[in-house]
């Protein structure tokens, strides 16, 4: 994509969607780490639907601790790899506290250091919170990079560097979300809604796709 049709693209999803927000459910910063990081390979509908009774019990690191690994999966059990989730997420909140007092480190890398977080994670987590010009790369983003040719890469990390050059810093603090929703709903892995999608006039895609 050309740069003019790049700023074309993120002003109609800006026009479509002026305020794109997570679709996870979260009570303050805790239970959005816990969340995301319970997100990876899991849908945003099916992580809601466990952690609903879960953040009405923990909202706290203490709280979580005090709920233990075995009681933690039992809230979780019908998401994938929750025996690991578990674990990481109970190690995590344990050098939470011991180490940072119960308050997430604000740098990208510092905050990659807790257990279970990775970058993904670690970018979700600053730009739901802070608002942040940070783009995760999920499957979604990562699948759009490369259809769309915003930002081709042969890797998740290729893909979010080549982001962060492309993406006016207008949009940077909400391309995370619009790209995630485009994906998740209309630009779909297989069969995409070219005809429903808002950005089909500057998508080369969706004419090859006609």
């Amino acid at each position: 994509m050309t740069k003019e049709e790049i700023q074309t693209f993120f002003e109609l999803l800006r026009r479509q969607n002026p305020n794109p927000k997570c679709e996870l459910n979260f009570k303050n910063a805790y239970t959005l780490m816990v969340a995301i990081i319970l997100s990876a390979q899991a849908t945003d509908k099916g992580v809601n639907k466990a952690t609903e009774a879960l953040f009405e019990k923990v909202q706290t690191p203490e709280q979580m601790l005090a709920l233990g690994e075995d009681g933690l999966r039992e809230y979780v059990k019908s998401l994938n790899y929750f025996n690991n989730k578990s674990r990481n997420i109970i190690r995590m909140t344990e050098v939470l506290l011991d180490k940072y007092h119960g308050v997430f480190p604000k740098d990208l890398d510092e905050l990659q250091t807790l257990p279970g977080v990775g970058r993904k994670t670690a970018n979700v987590f600053l730009n739901v919170l802070e608002h942040r010009p940070l783009i995760a790369v999920d499957t979604h983003v990562f699948r759009l990079g490369n259809r769309l040719g915003l930002a081709p890469g042969k890797t998740p990390l290729e893909v979010e560097m080549k982001l962060a050059q492309v993406v006016p810093d207008e949009f940077k603090p909400d391309a995370q979300h619009w790209l995630v929703l485009l994906g998740r709903y209309i630009c779909k892995a297989k069969h995409p809604k070219c005809h429903e999608c808002p950005v089909s006039d500057v998508c080369h895609a969706a004419e090859k796709a006609i």
